[in-house]
């Protein structure tokens, strides 16, 4: 997996027509090369964000592949091979065998899958739970830091940053390390999903852990880079070994003969608890924020939601701010919490520029590199028939 890294996720082929629309498209800069001539990816400055993939017209960019490992997985007899996917996936799956735009698919999906030979197929959305819930508490607790509460001397500082997005925690890392105290430190819900697959489910399935290879089924390439990072080890082991896109796996059902659109509508396995809405809305920009502030308002007002919508923090604008109002028990008052939301890295820098010298005055911020969210991102179907 380290070649992985070392080499990068995305790579310029043969088929370049050096048109040179990948280079306006990527939000860092990290293609060159002129009008006719074949472009190169520096994969120091790449995020493996792969919007210049799913644009290029030539279909001259593609990503590293790691779907003959899960094939080799899943014909392995020692290997119990369990599968998550990302909310993202079962709106954009069946565009690939025809349907509309946005149709759920996520029953046929399961069933595909276990035709596939997964032996044990889950879900994302329960780990995206748990994602919002350290992301949420720790944002209680950066709040009470900034408050002066006796306690938490110790927490982060203000703003908190999300940490769901993998292309944008590599931006930060490269271009703004001074910004990372600022980041959440709670994993993805693909990271978070992988060390509970290789602890918890070998106990409840009676096997060693060493047998189990899990793979992530995403709609980002730069999950690819996220899973092979070196310290996603908290498991003992790689916490995922694999991840394919949107796009593979709709490839692999078509590999295998799968009729995927006659397929009975299953139900996935059970892995710990049921999931909430909250994690469901991950897939499009500021859903992470608006899950988040959910879970900060019970927790910090002691009190349920009669509307778990905050719809002040949705829209497609690169840049979008809100102002929620939430009233803390513990402190008798009402806090307003600024918030903003940003899709796209190119729309970032000022808004952590103003952090860093500190003329912001947000509480929490959500970055996701893709527009729109993940349910564009880089390992989703690509419709050319529309340039």
């Amino acid at each position: 997996m380290n070649t992985v890294v070392s080499e990068g996720i995305i790579k310029v082929t043969s088929q370049c027509k050096a048109c040179d629309h990948c280079s306006f498209i990527c939000p860092t800069g990290a293609i060159s090369g002129t009008l006719g001539q074949k472009h190169q990816i520096n994969v120091g400055k790449c995020i493996n964000c792969g919007q210049c993939l799913i644009s290029c017209p030539f279909g001259a960019i593609e990503d590293i592949s790691m779907v003959e490992q899960v094939k080799q997985a899943l014909k392995d007899p020692r290997k119990t091979v369990v599968v998550q996917e990302a909310p993202a996936v079962r709106v954009a799956l069946g565009e690939e065998f025809g349907q509309p735009p946005g149709t759920n698919v996520k029953e046929k999906m399961y069933a595909a899958l276990r035709k596939l030979g997964f032996d044990q197929v889950f879900d994302t959305e329960f780990t995206a739970d748990l994602t919002i819930m350290e992301e949420g508490t720790e944002l209680i607790y950066r709040v009470f830091n900034a408050l002066g509460v006796e306690g938490y001397e110790d927490i982060g500082p203000l703003p908190q940053f999300t940490s769901c997005c993998p292309a944008w925690i590599k931006y930060a890392e490269d271009k703004f390390p001074r910004i990372l105290p600022y980041i959440s430190s709670a994993k993805s819900p693909q990271q978070m999903f992988g060390p509970i697959a290789k602890t918890y489910l070998p106990e409840k399935l009676g096997v060693n852990p060493t047998d189990i290879f899990v793979v992530s089924v995403m709609p980002c390439t730069a999950k690819k880079y996220e899973c092979s990072r070196p310290e996603m080890i908290a498991s003992g082991f790689q916490d995922v070994d694999a991840v394919i896109t949107t796009r593979e796996l709709a490839q692999m059902i078509k590999e295998a003969g799968i009729d995927f659109l006659s397929l009975p509508n299953e139900k996935a396995d059970r892995f710990i608890g049921l999931s909430t809405g909250a994690a469901t809305i991950f897939g499009a920009t500021g859903g992470v924020m608006e899950a988040a502030l959910r879970t900060a308002y019970e927790l910090l007002s002691g009190e349920i939601l009669d509307k778990v919508e905050f719809k002040a923090v949705r829209g497609m604008q690169p840049v979008r701010e809100a102002t929620v109002e939430i009233p803390v028990k513990q402190l008798g008052k009402v806090i307003p919490v600024n918030v903003c939301i940003v899709t796209g890295i190119k729309h970032v820098d000022s808004i952590i520029e103003d952090v860093l010298n500190g003329r912001s005055n947000y509480h929490f911020i959500e970055v996701m590199n893709c527009p729109g969210g993940c349910i564009n991102g880089g390992g989703q179907p690509i419709r050319r028939d529309t340039y």
